[in-house]
């Protein structure tokens, strides 16, 4: 049995490591389309390209993973089937499940690194790459200076050249406008007929040297917005035969930033700091609402110190023949006012005390619900920092059940279908992990929306796929033909020939 099982890891490693690195370079393409704007054009160094790509191959090891599970037991197993070698073993005398017993431990192996890496590799990569990915989007583009368009990636200088060598670096008809005087923009303006453009060693500063120009400097009064015509400016001409000029450029070159900005983002933790982030935002929500409730109950009073002393006077002696209302001569909670009836009270106001009550009334009532609104954004962004965090954690289990489910509905459906290769594996193969990407998407989104629980949303695709594992594994387990394509052409066969013959 040694020797099938080693016979079985073989025909299995082999499409398993090559279908996850295709799985991981089409991800990793997917992930280079997504971005490419972003790092085209920035004269990024080679080394700093490779750990981008690096990060990037690690982040979408969750999805290549999977993937590459199903699809190397299809092709595996039907390969197995196709060459009759799974026929075989079963007239030997080995069921299925023993056939399947060491690629499933070798699977159990796999899911526990997997979760490993979910929970203390991933973070890490996450953190690493997306700090990359900003530093790089926060890079100014290379200096590339078109003919006849003005050019605005210098920072208080707009440049535009008519034309420029293509043997050389000259530049010819140019014209530079000055905006470092926000007050009076275009108000200095120079022209050249040659010249040219050198960027700095250190990129920070381009060498400006032209030829044969002048320039036209109008002074405009700094505690003016606007030069009015009516008034007199200075405006002063230079002629020059050689102007060299230094002209700061700021962004153009790459520093790296703080990755201490991103620790706040859940996919940078781990199980532990997603737990304890819970904890405190837990805790943080239950003060909310317990601050919520006093100040809430403390906007129901019966006012009865603003009136005047004409209403006192008047509530007085009514009082006096209802001794239930001897207790409104103090500002009490609602809840103190059970026994009295307030409607008696209400009516021993005169027509403009009514109104001026049900205005107060009406004001309270408006002034608690906006403090109650205000409380209730603050208790919702703790919420959906909340459902995020829960989300991030049941995601470090996901995967490695993933890897686990998805081995079981390739190994007997390649079983089944006893097909191998690269065509009808793949094909089975992208149509089920579409199917489980929908339901995982579906669940993620109703679980962000608070429409569910986390936990239900992050499992549903667990739920709704280990079922169609077991009925498959049982399937080939008791050689069902439910997918052989050849018991449906026989099928069919022997219905039409019925047919012929009645």
């Amino acid at each position: 049995m040694k020797r099938l099982h080693v016979f079985i890891l073989k025909s299995y490693l082999s499409p398993l490591v090559m279908t996850f690195f295709i799985s991981l370079f089409i991800l990793v393409m997917q992930f280079l389309w997504k971005y490419v704007d972003d790092m085209v054009g920035k004269g990024l160094e080679v080394h700093v390209l490779a750990e981008l790509l690096l990060y990037a191959s690690l982040m979408v090891v969750p999805m290549a993973l999977p993937l590459a599970i199903l699809l190397a037991s299809l092709m595996s197993f039907g390969n197995l089937g196709e060459n009759y070698e799974l026929t075989a073993l079963k007239s030997a005398g080995i069921s299925l499940p023993r056939i399947m017993a060491p690629l499933i431990i070798f699977t159990i192996l796999v899911s526990f690194g997997a979760f490993k890496f979910s929970n203390n590799v991933l973070p890490v990569a996450n953190l690493k790459l997306y700090s990359l990915l900003y530093s790089v989007r926060q890079t100014s583009p290379e200096f590339d200076i078109k003919e006849k368009i003005f050019y605005d990636g210098l920072t208080d200088f707009n440049i535009k050249i008519e034309n420029k060598s293509k043997t050389n670096d000259m530049l010819y008809g140019i014209m530079i406008y000055d905006h470092r005087n926000s007050m009076a923009r275009n108000s200095n303006v120079t022209l050249a007929d040659s010249g040219k453009l050198k960027i700095s060693e250190d990129k920070k500063s381009l060498k400006l040297i032209l030829w044969d120009g002048v320039t036209y400097d109008e002074k405009a009064d700094l505690d003016k917005r606007s030069i009015r015509k009516n008034e007199k400016q200075q405006f002063r001409v230079d002629h020059f035969k050689k102007q060299v000029a230094l002209m700061p450029m700021h962004g153009m070159d790459f520093n790296r930033m703080d990755e201490g900005l991103f620790k706040s983002n859940t996919k940078m933790k781990n199980m532990e700091q997603l737990a304890h982030d819970s904890d405190s935002l837990q805790i943080e929500r239950d003060k909310q609402i317990k601050y919520l409730k006093p100040r809430v109950e403390s906007s129901y009073f019966a006012q009865y110190k603003s009136l005047n002393i004409r209403e006192k006077r008047n509530i007085e002696n009514n009082a006096q023949k209802d001794s239930s209302l001897l207790n409104t001569y103090h500002e009490k909670p609602i809840e103190a006012y059970g026994i009295i009836n307030l409607d008696s009270l209400y009516n021993t106001f005169n027509v403009q005390t009514k109104v001026s009550v049900l205005g107060n009334a009406a004001r309270n009532a408006r002034d608690t619900k906006a403090q109650i609104d205000e409380q209730m954004i603050e208790i919702e962004k703790i919420d959906y920092h909340l459902v995020s965090q829960k989300i991030e954690w049941h995601q470090k289990f996901t995967l490695p059940f993933a890897c686990f489910i998805f081995f079981f509905i390739g190994a007997p459906l390649g079983a089944i279908i006893r097909k191998g290769g690269l065509g009808m594996p793949v094909v089975v193969s992208i149509l089920f992990f579409i199917f489980y990407y929908i339901i995982d998407t579906f669940g993620l989104k109703l679980s962000k929306e608070e429409i569910w629980p986390p936990f239900m949303g992050m499992w549903l695709s667990t739920v709704v796929l280990f079922p169609i594992g077991v009925f498959l594994t049982y399937k080939a387990a008791t050689d069902s033909a439910i997918l052989n394509a050849d018991a449906y052409v026989i099928f069919f066969q022997k219905l039409f020939a019925r047919f012929k013959k009645r």
